[in-house]
């Protein structure tokens, strides 16, 4: 990293130092999955510029715009659902994407303004699944530039999966069975086709 990249907050952070576990703040919630000898990670050196991330070249570098329609559990006009190969750990994980090419930063007029009901749609199938108490929506976007939503089901009753370690949780606790989470699937796109679109599933 050269000094043009060095930034104030960048030059306060303890790069290549103990950081001490924190007393306070999420480590103390009833809701972080982990107990015992904890430490914290030493902060690696900033990479200035940083690395590419899928699709960043545009649609022709985009891993999701080339996947066919028939991967997706559910698709439109403009947007397409998925759900990871592998079975999550909660009752159901899905993507919403635009079709087109774009990041949330120039997702065009018409999308924008279809994106707060499409993500209601989205939560609904999920909802339909029974025995979810919330959805949690997500959007990270570090390790790819086409723009997607993660919406993962929390199941009703699991309070400690409650807020945002859910996808820590996610990690640890056993796998949904794989028929079971093919069914939970093509019930989700069979609710979103029953609003328009086609399922896939």
């Amino acid at each position: 990293m050269t000094d043009d990249h060095m930034t104030p907050y960048l030059a306060r952070l303890p790069i290549g130092e103990a950081v001490p576990f924190p007393t306070e703040g999420m480590p103390g919630w009833d809701i972080f999955p982990f107990e015992g000898d904890i430490q914290v990670k030493a902060l690696k050196a900033p990479e200035l510029p940083e690395p590419p991330r899928d699709g960043d070249g545009g649609p022709e570098d985009c891993s999701q715009c080339a996947r066919p329609d028939d991967d997706f559990l559910w698709t439109d006009e403009h947007w397409r659902l998925s759900a990871p190969d592998e079975p999550a750990a909660v009752p159901a994980v899905v993507l919403l994407q635009p079709r087109e090419h774009h990041d949330l930063g120039d997702l065009p007029p018409e999308r924008a303004a279809e994106l707060g009901p499409m993500l209601q749609r989205v939560e609904r199938a999920v909802m339909s699944l029974g025995g979810i108490a919330r959805v949690h929506h997500n959007k990270w976007g570090d390790g790819a530039a086409h723009l997607h939503f993660w919406l993962l089901g929390r199941p009703a009753g699991m309070m400690q999966l409650r807020g945002s370690c859910m996808p820590m949780w996610d990690d640890v606790l056993p796998k949904v069975p794989a028929d079971e989470w093919q069914r939970s699937s093509r019930r989700i796109a069979e609710a979103m086709a029953a609003d328009g679109g086609t399922a896939h599933v």
